[in-house]
């Protein structure tokens, strides 16, 4: 198991190196130019001569891959340079806002499991009956309804008609429900619906019957060989809805004014805040490799013939 999750390992440094390389190029091939943003953001006036001197100080007027070399050396000790809007760097003000999108995420992520799994079994076992219409209802109508209108609707409701919870800002627990509750609800339809379709599929299979066949109570065939192989696919799932759920962050930090490294990214496009820009698309991509790879680790731990076929290679 060790040598099957080092090699996985090895295999994220090429592929944080293409993702590096096609950022950068996107950002220095988009329209805008950043000694300009660099200059209006410092209240600078945009003169020729100080266009010069902020291309000489920011590195632009070397070649293409001088500039790239030079910016990922820099990037891999950690200094991915500084905020043209803050002037501080920018490593540490994302991850001074990282925790709380990581929070956001986390309860969503802990809200869609816990919540799926029952919802997709009762759904499979009464199939065809009202729970399971009522469950795929549901999840037709999660799926289809965006997250920022859902976002917007969940305010209108629970803020201003009822004035249950507050809208904005940060707090306590009572400031995340309506986050969480619009970053989580596509992939715990997803999830759902998922679930469903992989116990009934499973419900017909061979060692089913056999396990039936056996003398085993319902209980047994269901928990011990139904839902374990159902869960294979919804680890896949998962590190799906894992990007899902920080996408889905930046779109409600910004409806809710959630200070996570959603809501400052917007902030940075906004103001065209290059090294901002960069580092957040590369920790985010970071991010999701990451959960990526723990689903092959839990494929893995599942399925022995997976790590067997990964140590043959």
């Amino acid at each position: 198991m060790t040598r099957y999750i080092l090699k996985r390992l090895l295999l994220l440094i090429p592929i944080l190196l293409a993702v590096s390389l096609v950022v950068f190029t996107i950002l220095r091939l988009g329209h805008g130019d950043p000694a300009m943003a660099y200059l209006r953001l410092s209240s600078i006036p945009p003169t020729d001569q100080a266009l010069e001197v902020a291309r000489h100080e920011l590195g632009l007027d070397k070649p293409f891959a001088v500039q790239y070399v030079s910016w990922l050396g820099k990037a891999v000790r950690g200094d991915f340079g500084i905020s043209y809007v803050t002037k501080k760097p920018v490593l540490d003000e994302i991850l001074y806002y990282l925790p709380n999108t990581l929070i956001l995420a986390g309860y969503s992520l802990a809200l869609t499991l816990l919540l799926s799994l029952p919802l997709g079994m009762i759904s499979a076992l009464k199939k065809d009956r009202l729970p399971d219409h009522m469950t795929r209802g549901l999840s037709f109508f999660g799926v289809s309804i965006p997250n920022f209108f859902l976002g917007f609707v969940l305010i209108w409701i629970f803020s201003i008609k009822l004035h249950w919870l507050p809208p904005l800002g940060k707090g306590g627990f009572s400031h995340m429900i309506l986050p969480i509750l619009t970053m989580s609800c596509m992939s715990l339809c997803i999830n759902t619906r998922l679930i469903r379709s992989t116990m009934l599929d499973n419900m017909h299979s061979r060692y089913v019957l056999y396990a039936r066949a056996r003398g085993l109570s319902e209980s047994v065939v269901v928990g011990r060989h139904v839902l374990t192989n159902s869960l294979i696919p919804v680890i896949t799932a998962i590190g799906m809805h894992a990007g899902e759920l920080f996408g889905g962050a930046v779109i409600a930090e910004s409806i809710f004014a959630w200070p996570g490294v959603g809501r400052y990214a917007v902030s940075a496009i906004y103001n065209r805040d290059y090294p901002v820009m960069q580092c957040f698309i590369l920790i985010m991509t970071t991010i999701f490799v990451l959960m990526n790879l723990a689903v092959d680790i839990g494929y893995a731990w599942l399925d022995p013939r997976i790590r067997m076929q990964g140590d043959d290679q």
